[in-house]
């Protein structure tokens, strides 16, 4: 019996969009944390914000279950405000667990960050803390 050749798939290019999409699902949450700590915001302006700062357009389905989770953990704090003539808005802010893993994760977020940067640079020895 003849061996089987293996036909080759042609390479499907990676969408860049879904490749940004699957960094920030890792990554919003201490986005956020960084975010508050300029001071509190609403869900629209944290959105505003993440865009301005160069995250591009993230949906309210994106953001809002995170916030949820960031209030369940401790992290933010909610305060429900009526509005200026229109509907009330729930104001998030840092707590001060927030504001002290904000600061850890940045640390550790800038770690992370140093060993992939050397490994798409093509430095793929070990690192050894001194």
């Amino acid at each position: 019996m003849a061996p089987r050749k293996s036909k080759k798939k042609a390479a499907v290019p990676v969408d860049p969009d879904a490749r940004r999409s699957q960094w920030l699902k890792g990554l919003l949450e201490i986005c956020i944390l960084g975010v508050l700590s300029g001071g509190e915001a609403y869900g629209y302006e944290l959105l505003q914000r993440l865009d301005e700062a160069g995250l591009g357009s993230i949906k309210g389905g994106t953001l809002y279950p995170r916030l949820a989770a960031l209030e369940a953990s401790g992290l933010v704090e909610v305060e429900w405000r009526a509005g200026d003539g229109g509907p009330g808005r729930k104001y998030y802010h840092l707590t001060p667990l927030g504001q002290s893993t904000r600061i850890e994760a940045a640390a550790e977020f800038h770690q992370f960050s140093t060993v992939v940067d050397g490994l798409i640079a093509g430095d793929t020895q070990r690192k050894t803390s001194a």
